[in-house]
């Protein structure tokens, strides 16, 4: 069999098997942007809050009960200030915090790569199912000596929906990508703003012997 002949061959399966692809990927799709967000939401907290609390509590010295306030928030800033409360240098709080901002980043964006592969492929699957469809088009074509048919028309019109199809899964994977990005970029900041708090109680400590 000729390289022709193979791809005549998988040409002739249609792109009805594309379009079914597509689908179940736009499901796949749907149920990592729902638990994305779930988990999303699970992890977020009043920062503002957090904040004013944390400042007052370090202020007076009460670095025990800073560490109780966040141990009693869900939020991802939270973990990452925990890491550092309690570090005897503000060198250690930074690389502690730092480690443990990396592992909530990745926390975060766990089965994110797979919405922005999606966002940008989806519309070359759909392409795929076009040409397939178009390439099956003309072999009915060419069968029927030219003579434009209604199972002829149905078969292009399938082809093109392919396409739309294709742009249809990719818009949403590639909003929520984008989205869920600003998010744990915004998290990340809050949690790096919330650090400086920490590192510069530390900061005003006196070293030993001065």
């Amino acid at each position: 069999m000729t390289i022709d002949e193979a791809l005549q061959a998988f040409a002739a399966l249609g792109a009805q098997w594309i379009l079914w692809l597509l689908v179940a990927l736009s499901v796949i799709a749907l149920a990592v942007i729902v638990e994305r967000a779930a988990y999303l939401l699970s992890v977020r907290g009043n920062h503002e809050a957090l904040r004013t609390e944390l400042r007052v509590l370090l202020a007076r010295g009460q670095t025990e009960k800073a560490r109780q306030r966040l141990d009693e928030s869900p939020s991802c800033e939270a973990r990452i200030l925990r890491a550092g409360i309690g570090s005897r240098t503000p060198q250690e709080a930074e690389e502690r915090m730092a480690g443990e901002s990396e592992l909530q980043r990745l926390g975060m964006e766990r089965r994110l790569a797979f919405l922005g592969t999606l966002g940008n492929n989806a519309p070359f699957i759909g392409l795929l199912g076009t040409v397939i469809g178009i390439i099956g088009a003309f072999h009915q074509l060419d069968a029927s000596s030219g003579r434009l048919s209604s199972g002829l028309m149905a078969e292009i019109g399938e082809a093109l929906i392919a396409t739309a199809i294709g742009l249809l899964v990719a818009l949403p994977a590639v909003a929520a990508f984008n989205f869920f990005q600003r998010v744990i970029k915004v998290r990340l900041s809050r949690a790096n703003a919330l650090g400086r708090e920490v590192l510069a109680n530390l900061y005003s400590v006196p070293e030993p012997g001065e």
